[in-house]
């Protein structure tokens, strides 16, 4: 017999609370692999709207030898978009901008430089190579730590060398860095071991703040199919951390 009473199951993309602020997204137009030009940029900051996301980070990637964008770059992409969202009448929201930092030697020097952007305060977004860490990871967060900085690790549910090597997320933690989560990785975008890895990360309390890490439209739409009660349950407590970064 079928069951007409099924209870509603209540999408990612309904729950998002009031003060809930993006801290990783690829949203600038044409500055890495994210959004390909203006148009691309409104269209993706109009479709989260109607998520209920009117707070903005967005964290372009600084990698050697493939994206080397600097501070200025980033900052004058961003004054054009705030101002074409303007032209658009979108003026409910906060956009701002940090980046999004590949660990590696040109890492370093920015880091001695210390002209980094941050999420707010001393909050750093990073991220490793997804072949492998740094020889000297733990090395680089005591320096970045030094330096004054506290290390906020993008998506550390993706890197699959340590899916097999599960403590070394606890010593990743006991280094001193934070955990932030993929949103996208609740469901089977980039695959079953990143979801089962990014579940259990949140089951042992490993993580500190999420983000959706949109690039495009389809990543948008993964979204609104994470709709899992058990997932939104884990989920939701996570997502009022966020709060941390708003202005």
């Amino acid at each position: 017999m079928l069951n007409f009473f099924k209870t509603k199951k209540t999408p990612l993309t309904e729950i998002f609370p009031d003060n809930f602020i993006d801290i990783h997204s690829h949203l600038l137009p044409g500055i890495d692999d994210g959004a390909k030009n203006m148009s691309d940029s409104i269209m993706l900051i109009k479709r989260m709207q109607k998520f209920g996301i009117k707070n903005f980070i967005c964290t372009p990637h600084i990698m050697e030898g493939l994206w080397e964008n600097s501070t200025e770059d980033i900052l004058n992409k961003l004054a054009e978009l705030k101002q074409e969202l303007a032209q658009h009448n979108i003026t409910d929201i906060t956009i701002n901008a940090a980046a999004e930092y590949m660990l590696d030697t040109a890492f370093n020097n920015l880091l001695k430089k210390g002209n980094l952007l941050t999420l707010k305060d001393s909050y750093i977004l990073v991220e490793m190579s997804y072949l492998g860490p740094p020889i000297n990871i733990y090395e680089t967060l005591f320096s970045i730590q030094v330096a004054g900085y506290i290390p906020v690790l993008a998506h550390p549910e993706r890197y699959l060398y340590l899916h097999q090597n599960y403590s070394e997320y606890q010593k990743l933690k006991d280094a001193g860095c934070l955990f932030q989560l993929n949103l996208l990785s609740l469901s089977n975008y980039y695959g079953k071991s990143v979801q089962q890895t990014a579940l259990k990360l949140l089951k042992d309390s490993f993580i500190n703040f999420v983000g959706t890490d949109t690039h495009n439209n389809a990543h948008l739409s993964y979204l609104e199919n994470i709709n899992n009660p058990k997932i939104i349950k884990l989920i939701q407590p996570i997502l009022k951390n966020n709060e941390l970064f708003i202005s």
